[in-house]
């Protein structure tokens, strides 16, 4: 009798398992496939590593344990984890089914936490307060409430709420202790409103007024009665960014007065006059804060889409520069106890939470998030590439090309245009999308075309409008002739996603460029500016008319509805994805499906993903990863022919 060895035992059992494991993935509950192909299971498999990277992004301080606040996902959604000393363990807050949206202990007390979350991905946020891993509601359950500021002491927390109408975002306070102190202090009209800061005796309070990126107001509120008087000019063409107190009242602002750039410096809160105390002469300053003592305001510069730390001593104006990775660097804040937290991502390390001590420069990193095993370092530094528009205005972007050693000669392409328009293409962190470059040496091209922020007021400015849409359209057709000429750059192998704003962008470069892109992924993308002007939320529709037009202005709507991709819809002849989500409160799933439903009848094959739980873009993992397969999928269909 022949005898069975434990190792032909183990080979029988994984021969059985193999035979039990299905061939495909199952779709998440929430998503409707329509005309899209079966994920093979093998597909899942090998992408993993590149599935499992983690963020663990800065939300503040917690006062009374000095410890940091991070958000990062662990499970499905990112959630509120605390961590008490650098690198220590993360020790999990919250434990809900949708993403922690935003959260904050009270100033200096740390006694409370208030997060803010939606369901869904509906955008209409709740506030609550956080204990032992509950929520306790605080706002109404049912309009949209955003978080704005702490009170200086950590006893009022202001916010802005659409709960009176639905439309306006009035401006109210509450102390999180005690639901029932919960005030409306102003009624506006618009839904760009915020409590930027409280002065430091909480009888006043500085109120950010957002019109446009270009143009945007400042007021100091009385906070007993609501009373709001105007900071400066309104009438004057002005854009704010951060609006902060010093301990000693002074107002300190980002503001584009007398520049084509955000400046750091002081604003006279009777007069209105605003002095530059820390110039760049070329650069956005995108954010800043205070320390506690007032000595010291670290800002940060956004040199054409790479930030810059800088320090600014407020007593000789001396400025420091903080030596970091080239990469993106966001929520910087104080601590009570003059540490400096922030974030920090760059293309090879994920994006993490460090602190800075300002008296030395010393970086502390307090996470370091998982990359599914892969060494991180061996990601590619992006290369900044800038050419000359149609009418001579310099557009640029940041390109990604694969390892010319392992992926020699000419290379496929894919553009990915970022959302806004009122936004920036920055380098950083790609995480699943460097699969597509170290596995299978796809070149990515992150474009800014003109509309984008980052380059100042003048150039943010030149899409605005339906008549000058089309010209940030063109500006991909730049970039374009200039790829032709790179050695590396497979000019017969291109193709473009986006989302949001970049997913018209999508639609439109496909109808225009088709003869040279291979296909197109569209993702929460606009179809026709009418129907989204129509059908976005209220609270946000007027801000959209300040950039793309009045659809209710006759000759405005003409010009909306004639570049409208939905309208040329006939001249979109490439494949085509689609990637919407049914909460989305932007842009509506109904833009998706007439789309679909129009290049389909001309013959043109589309995919179509529906995420009937998701909003503006996929935040579940879940959704996430079959999103990517799929995405995966079609690109090797159409990209690379099935390789």
């Amino acid at each position: 009798m022949k005898r069975i060895t434990a190792a032909a035992v183990l080979t029988l059992a994984d021969t059985a398992v193999a035979q039990d494991r299905p061939a495909s993935v199952a779709a998440p509950a929430a998503i409707v496939a329509d005309g899209t192909p079966a994920v093979p299971q093998a597909l899942a498999d090998e992408t993993r590593p590149y599935m499992e990277s983690r963020a663990a992004s800065f939300d503040g301080w917690n006062p009374a344990t000095r410890g940091v606040l991070i958000a990062t996902r662990f499970g499905n959604t990112a959630q509120l984890h605390e961590v008490a000393t650098p690198l220590g363990m993360r020790r999990q807050l919250s434990f809900e089914a949708d993403t922690i949206a935003g959260a904050s202990y009270a100033r200096r007390r740390g006694d409370v936490l208030v997060v803010q979350k939606d369901v869904g991905g509906s955008e209409f946020w709740q506030l609550y307060t956080l204990k032992d891993g509950r929520l306790t509601l605080l706002t109404d359950g049912k309009s949209r409430n955003s978080m704005n500021a702490w009170s200086h002491d950590g006893r009022w927390l202001g916010y802005s709420s659409t709960r009176r109408n639905g439309t306006d975002n009035d401006l109210y306070v509450i102390d999180p202790r005690d639901p029932k102190s919960d005030r409306l202090v102003a009624k506006v009209s618009g839904g760009g409103w915020a409590i930027a800061d409280f002065a430091p005796d909480a009888k006043t309070a500085v109120v950010a007024e957002y019109l446009s990126v270009n143009k945007s107001n400042l007021y100091l509120m009385t906070l007993a009665t609501g009373r709001m008087v105007p900071i400066g000019d309104p009438k004057k063409p002005i854009a704010y960014g951060g609006a902060r107190f010093a301990p000693d009242g002074s107002l300190w602002v980002t503001s584009d007065e007398g520049s084509d750039f955000q400046r750091l410096g002081r604003i006279d809160v009777a007069t209105g006059r605003f002095t530059a105390i820390a110039p760049e002469p070329k650069w956005d300053v995108d954010a800043f804060d205070i320390a506690e003592d007032g000595r010291t305001i670290a800002y940060v510069v956004n040199e054409a889409g790479i930030s810059r730390l800088k320090l600014l001593d407020v007593a000789n104006r001396r400025v420091r520069i903080v030596p970091l990775p080239a990469g993106g660097i966001g929520g910087v804040e104080f601590a009570p106890w003059g540490a400096l937290g922030f974030t920090l991502t760059s293309a090879k390390a994920p994006t993490d939470t460090y602190s800075l001590d300002p008296a030395t420069l010393k970086v502390t990193r307090w996470t370091a998030s998982e990359t599914g095993g892969l060494d991180a370092s061996r990601n590619v530094e992006p290369e900044f590439v800038e050419v000359k528009s149609f009418d001579g205005e310099p557009v640029s972007g940041f390109l990604y090309r694969p390892d010319a050693k392992r992926w020699p000669g000419r290379r496929p392409l894919l553009f990915n245009i970022h959302g806004g328009p009122e936004g920036q293409a920055t380098p950083g962190f790609l995480g699943r999308t460097n699969y597509l470059i170290n596995e299978l040496g796809i070149a990515v091209f992150y474009p800014n075309v003109r509309g984008s922020t980052g380059f100042g007021k003048r150039f943010v400015a030149l899409d605005n409008g339906p008549f000058k849409r089309e010209d940030s359209v063109k500006d991909i057709g730049a970039f374009l002739d200039r790829f032709a000429g790179d050695p590396r750059i497979d000019a017969k192998r291109i193709a473009e996603t986006g989302g949001s704003y970049g997913g018209y962008m999508c639609y439109a470069v496909a109808i225009r460029y088709g003869d040279r892109f291979k296909a197109a992924n569209c993702i929460v993308a606009i179809s026709n500016f009418v129907t989204f002007l129509e059908n976005t939320q209220s609270y946000r529709r007027d801000l959209r008319r300040v950039e793309y037009g009045d659809e209710r202005v006759a000759a405005e709507r003409a010009k909306l509805v004639e570049i409208s991709p939905l309208t040329r819809a006939k001249e979109l002849k490439i494949p085509l994805m689609v990637v919407t989500g049914g909460n989305d409160p932007r842009v509506p799933a109904s833009e998706a499906n007439q789309m679909v439903a129009a290049v389909r009848a001309n013959g043109v094959p589309a995919w179509h993903l529906l995420a009937k739980d998701e909003g503006h873009g996929y935040a579940k993992k879940e959704n996430q990863d079959y999103q990517f397969w799929t995405s995966l999928m079609f690109w090797r269909a159409n990209l690379l022919g099935g390789k």
